[in-house]
């Protein structure tokens, strides 16, 4: 049996993709991904982190939008550099970024599941919204 997590759906309002093509694609530096044509006439769009890290994010069009401010993904993203450089070019860009140091010192899965690799020093992360103020996490590995 094969199991992993393929996406993510997070809500945008209706009209807003060349928005969030700006913050995923040219921000982040995602992917777009094409959705099925039944599906994209609905509206919204499909991003993917990386041909080495497919984990998608969905966002779908929702009238009555309200952003995900709680619950969000938490990406891992490469290691405590280039997350540190992520952030960097996110506040560039003129994004809110929150780094947090909660999880420093508190051994952790690097992709949560028992069995993977378990990185002693814990993780380095930061918060930053989407243009819709959707919640989306990014972590790494603390460095050596």
């Amino acid at each position: 049996m094969y199991f992993a997590l393929h996406h993510m759906q997070l809500t945008a309002p209706r009209g807003s993709e060349a928005v969030l093509r700006k913050f995923y694609v040219d921000d982040l530096g995602m992917t777009e991904v094409p959705k099925p044509a039944r599906l994209a006439a609905r509206g919204g769009c499909w991003f993917r982190l990386s041909d080495e890290a497919p984990l998608e994010l969905h966002l779908g069009v929702q009238d009555d939008f309200r952003p995900a401010v709680k619950g969000h993904p938490g990406i891992v993203w490469g290691d405590e550099d280039s997350l540190r450089a992520l952030g960097e070019r996110l506040a560039a860009a003129g994004h809110s970024v929150t780094w947090d140091d909660e999880l420093r010192g508190f051994p952790m899965h690097l992709n949560g599941l028992p069995g993977s690799p378990v990185h002693d020093r814990g993780m380095a992360r930061f918060y930053v919204d989407d243009p819709h103020g959707n919640r989306l996490e990014f972590l790494a590995p603390v460095a050596e």
